[in-house]
């Protein structure tokens, strides 16, 4: 039998325990509102007519919740000697994103995601790019619709981009931005090309060399992680496994003491 001060700190433990986990699964509700408000947004953004791309001064304030996925018009010149390549896992297979600054009229740059190449064209790139190829190609006039994407520091899972090397495992903007020499920069890139849903039945993966031409645009996969509903039944889970020992500890108890 615990005595008196045993007692009430284990109550104290255990309303404080159950308070903690009630309130954590309570915000997990709020996160989950909140996320699918989001997907619900973009969803409509999606189909919403591309508009010109947000000037300079407005994009220090852009976010994803903001414009993330927002179909924008833009135009400029290709800065095809600035072209990176980072890798990409698409429904085509491993391969890489071709990511080529346009110089804005102003004298800003955009990195545009041109689209995906396959892993067996990386050793040919850039020679086989089609900028890179066309007479005069270099600085020349491009127009394009494409999605407004957040950057993506710091590299892939358990792997870091390495500039030095010229080995990018992510889209980020301002370490490519860097690497590049552009600055004037946008804080984002664009993926170009509007996805469009794919027809029933359609082959997936590549089927050698006439899956071209490349790069391919349109293969942005818009993704939301939301597991925000297993969390809320997790916490409040735990919560009632709180409950749960104060009813056996308190029946405990007073068996004791009738005992006694």
């Amino acid at each position: 039998m615990r005595s008196p001060a045993a007692l009430a700190l284990l109550a104290l433990a255990g309303v404080l325990l159950f308070s903690l986990f009630a309130a954590l699964g309570w915000w997990q509700l709020e996160r989950r509102a909140w996320k699918l408000q989001l997907m619900e947004r973009v969803e409509q953004r999606l189909h919403t007519t591309p508009t010109p791309l947000p000037p300079p001064a407005q994009w220090p304030g852009m976010d994803a919740a903001r414009s993330e996925y927002q179909p924008v018009q833009l135009q400029g010149r290709w800065l095809a000697d600035k072209t990176v390549l980072t890798q990409a896992s698409t429904e085509l297979g491993a391969g890489f994103w071709v990511l080529t600054p346009l110089q804005l009229d102003g004298g800003s740059q955009v990195l545009v995601n041109r689209g995906f190449i396959p892993q067996q064209l990386r050793a040919g790139w850039p020679q086989r790019d089609p900028i890179a190829q066309a007479r005069g190609a270099a600085g020349a006039p491009a127009q394009l619709t494409g999605l407004i994407r957040m950057s993506e520091p710091g590299g892939g899972f358990l792997r870091r981009n390495a500039p030095a090397e010229g080995r990018w495992h992510s889209r980020d903007v301002a370490a490519i931005a860097q690497a590049q020499g552009l600055s004037e920069a946008a804080p984002f890139f664009v993926d170009a090309g509007i996805p469009a849903a794919a027809p029933a039945g359609a082959p997936q993966g590549l089927r050698g060399s006439e899956a071209g031409p490349w790069p391919r645009p349109g293969l942005t996969v818009v993704r939301f992680h939301n597991s925000h509903l297993v969390y809320v039944l997790t916490w409040w889970g735990l919560a009632l496994l709180v409950l749960g020992a104060a009813a056996v500890v308190t029946r405990h108890e007073q068996c004791l003491r009738q005992g006694a």
